[in-house]
């Protein structure tokens, strides 16, 4: 029986796509690899910035520690706020923090930025513990910010009692490399064909879905 759930943030909690894609497409343009269509940058919501610019570019470790830097100029003034919280979000966690259910936030996105965001939207007091990534670079694989975020509640020795909540593969992979199983949401940034390969325990439409599956 499940006792604590793990939620992403971006795609997940929150429509943060135009403030993500927007900064991107600032930090591409200022790198001399300008892209138009802030479409095509949805790619950069969910994994590890890094990452994403040295792929999307082409361009290596240095080039893409520079177009995080800034990126961040941006998003942590503007793109931050270019954000909002997915229709009956709240609800779900009040119902299911009065189901006893412990939650918590494990995202690939700064912890700085998460706490910000959440605060911004009234939603901290449902998490136990919030936990994300480090601006140095440190701990954005997801898997390791689940392993973080498990061993601040406790809960390390206990995984078969925790399951994560999230909208991508990336989210679905991070949680069964750390012993999870995950519940993937269709109404973030994931498409349909790569959230079926990647095999979450279930597929829901809607946060309604997600009160439904705790029932």
């Amino acid at each position: 029986m499940y006792k604590v759930i793990l939620f992403d943030l971006d795609g997940t909690l929150t429509e943060s796509g135009e403030g993500i894609t927007k900064s991107v497409q600032y930090a591409l343009e200022r790198i001399g690899k300008p892209e138009p269509d802030l479409e095509k940058l949805k790619v950069f919501i969910g994994p590890p910035l890094m990452e994403m610019f040295m792929q999307y570019a082409q361009i290596d470790e240095a080039a893409a520690k520079q177009a995080v830097e800034i990126y961040r100029e941006r998003y942590s003034v503007t793109g931050i706020f270019e954000n909002a919280v997915y229709p009956g979000i709240e609800n779900m966690l009040a119902q299911l923090e009065k189901k006893g259910y412990i939650l918590a936030v494990a995202s690939s996105k700064p912890e700085v930025y998460v706490r910000q965001i959440l605060d911004h939207f009234g939603l901290t007091r449902y998490f136990t513990e919030i936990g994300g990534s480090e601006l140095n670079g440190r701990r954005t694989n997801k898997t390791e910010v689940i392993e973080d975020v498990l061993k601040r509640l406790n809960m390390d020795k206990h995984r078969d009692q925790v399951i994560m909540v999230g909208d991508k593969e990336h989210d679905v992979y991070g949680a069964r490399k750390a012993g999870l199983e995950c519940i993937a949401v269709s109404f973030g940034y994931g498409t349909e064909e790569e959230l079926k390969q990647a095999e979450p325990l279930k597929i829901v439409d809607s946060a309604e879905g997600i009160v439904d599956f705790f029932a």
